[in-house]
Order: structure tokens, then sequence, then C-alpha cells
């Protein structure tokens, strides 16, 4: 890992450039680096750094520094990478990906119906331009999902479909869509043991995939990284998925002795045949953002450097169309499914429950901690 501060490198050394080519955009972009409050980690701030070099400067002039000169070797070697992308680009590319940054430390408001606001802890949730946004936001741990974030989730659900909004989103905060369960939920053992903790467990997952099943209004996932476990899943239950070209979707179930959820055992093999679930499924197989649009569990797939504004553009047009006319088609194409999907709910928690308690699950969980140890 780079151990510095790009961030203060970019602040100290910013000229003052001249207005007439410089945008108002990229201006305005430079301020925002200065007010950013958390560290994006030293893989953006490298990619900061050569946007900014990129659009200032032009391709990459200068020598190559010595292997054992870490932290100029991997600034080279970011702006390098950006090869013959113009200024003008590379301007463009370095305002999203700062409007990017200053979106996801946008302030923890819920929305409710009544216009007040509500606090999470795990979440940051807003609604703006008719669309309710829902965003995971523990970058620091991959967006993993524990027992609050669950909650908040169901809450900030409940509260999303009642309020004003036209379309809810759900995206998450840094690199990572989501990394799926954190495994130190099954750490947390309360008095009556691994038998109780594996049935509130199986409570929880049973509510939360229920609400989105329920949820009324048009969901769109905005995947704005990798991918894993039950954020994939529940995919299938999103109305719209937009994902970057860097995402991953991967659900290694076997691989940790459990089961898939969220409806996925029926949904997947309906949106992308059999023999492809299976590969997800059952062999663990990880997609990139190109083969999960090709087996339609994503929408369309947007470059890295416009993804932000692209999707958003088009999500504040489908804002701006009837409310009521689509939560009304939205619950024609799902009440025909409605009752075998809770049925598969049921099943697939009702399976999970039993995995969590075999030795097999146990000892895949055991053995993952022992690895994350020795790291």
């Amino acid at each position: 890992m780079v151990e510095y501060d790009l961030l203060s490198v970019i602040k100290r050394r910013v000229p003052v450039l001249d207005s007439d080519w410089l945008s108002q955009e990229f201006n305005a972009a430079k301020e925002n680096l200065g007010a950013l409050k958390k560290d994006p980690g030293n893989e953006v701030k490298l990619k900061v750094y050569a946007l900014f070099k990129q659009a200032t400067q032009g391709p990459c002039n200068t020598s190559k520094p010595s292997m054992l000169d870490f932290v100029n070797k991997a600034k080279w070697d970011a702006w390098k990478s950006l090869g013959p992308v113009s200024q003008e680009e590379a301007r463009q590319q370095y305002v999203d990906l700062i409007s990017s940054l200053v979106g996801t430390e946008a302030p923890a408001v819920a929305a409710q119906p009544t216009g007040s606001t509500k606090g999470f802890q795990t979440l940051l949730v807003s609604t703006e331009d008719n669309i309710t946004t829902i965003r995971l936001n523990r970058p620091e741990k991959k967006n993993a999902i524990t027992v609050e974030m669950y909650n908040e989730l169901i809450e900030a659900l409940d509260l999303a479909g009642k309020d004003d909004s036209v379309i809810t989103v759900i995206t998450g905060s840094g690199d990572y869509y989501c990394s799926g369960n954190d495994l130190n939920n099954f750490t947390k053992i309360p008095e009556g043991g691994v038998e109780k903790l594996a049935k509130e467990s199986g409570e929880l997952l049973r509510r939360y995939v229920k609400v989105y099943i329920d949820f009324p209004k048009p969901l769109i996932g905005v995947i704005n990284g990798p991918a894993v476990g039950v954020s994939v899943t529940l995919l299938g239950l999103f109305d719209v998925v937009y994902a970057t070209e860097k995402a991953t979707f991967h659900t290694p179930f076997s691989q940790l002795g459990q089961s898939p959820e969220g409806c996925s055992s029926y949904l997947f093999p309906k949106i992308m045949g059999a023999a492809k679930a299976s590969e997800m499924l059952l062999f663990n197989k990880k997609l990139t953002a190109t083969q999960a649009c090709e087996v339609g569990l994503v929408t369309e797939v947007f470059p890295e450097s416009s993804f932000q504004s692209e999707v958003w553009t088009r999500l504040k047009a489908y804002a701006k169309l009837p409310r009521n006319s689509l939560a009304l088609s939205k619950q024609l194409i799902r009440v025909v499914e409605k009752e075998k999907l809770h049925a598969v709910n049921d099943a697939e928690v009702e399976r999970l429950v039993e995995r969590w308690l075999s030795d097999e699950c146990m000892q895949a969980i055991m053995s993952f901690f022992q690895a994350k140890s020795k790291l």
C-alpha cells in the first residue's frame, strides 16, 4: 500500500492556471477536492493525481523513477497509464471523479413522508429531485452488511416506499458496492447459543428480502464497484440495474458452506438460464460487469470515467415520469410472481438456517477468519 497523502501533494502543487482554457467545472472540482473530509484511499488518490497531471500537462513526459522510489514510481505509473487521453477528456474525468467523491459525503438524512429527517449509522439516505437514494456507508469495510445495517436498510426502504419520491436508488460509498455479509455477524453468539443465532439471523434475512419483494416503487441499483453475496442475489428483485465497468458480481456460497438467498434460486435461472445460474450459485463463478449484462442480471454497463454523470442524468429523467403510473405498472409486473417469491424466500431461509448450523459451514467460516488473521 502506498503510504502517503497524495491529496496534500496536489493541493501544494496545484498551479494557478489560465481560466481561458480551464473550465469552471474543473476549477470547482479543485476546490471540492480540498474540502473532502474522508480519505478516499490510495488507489483513488493516485487516480486523482494522474488525471490532474494529464489535464494540466498532457500525457506523461517525464522519465520513469527508480523502482526503489516507491512513491514517485506509483504516481508515474498512474499518470503513464492514461496514455494518449486528451487534456479535455482528462479534465472531464477529473470533474466526474471528484463529483462522485463529494457525493459519498452527502449528509445522512432519511426520507420520510412528513418531511422530517432521521439519522442512520450505516447508511446515507437523501431525497432530491423526486429520487430517494439509499447509500451503503461502511466504505472502510467494503460496505459489508452488519445486523445493524440490515435493520436500517429495512427501515430506510419502508420509509422510501411511503414517501413522495418517484424512484428509489441503492448504491454504495467508496470503491465497493457491497462485499456481502459481514462474517463477524457469526461471531456474536447470544445466550441461546448458535441455534438461537441461526434462527434470529434467518428471520432477519426473511424480513430483509421481503421488503424488496413488496417494494411498491421502481427500485434501481447503481452498482459502483464489486458486489458479493446477498448484494448480488437481490439484484433479481430490482427493476433496473446500472453498473460501472469495474463492477464484478460474485456469489461464493458453496465456498463458505452456505446456499443462495434473495430469491436467486428461482430468479437467476429465469433471468440467465439454468446453466449460467448454476455457474454462479453452485460453482462460485465471478462475473464481470459486461458478462452480467450479457446474461441479463445488469441492464447496462457504463465507462467508469462517466458512470456517475451518465447514470444520474438518466435517473433524473425517470424521476420526472408520473409517480402513480410507474407504481401501478410495477404492481402489474410483480403481482403475478409475488406469492411465488415469498414462498421461495421462506424456503431459502429455511435451508440457510440448516447450513449455518452445519459443521461444513462452521468450518468454512473458521477457515476464513484463520486466513484473515495471517494477512
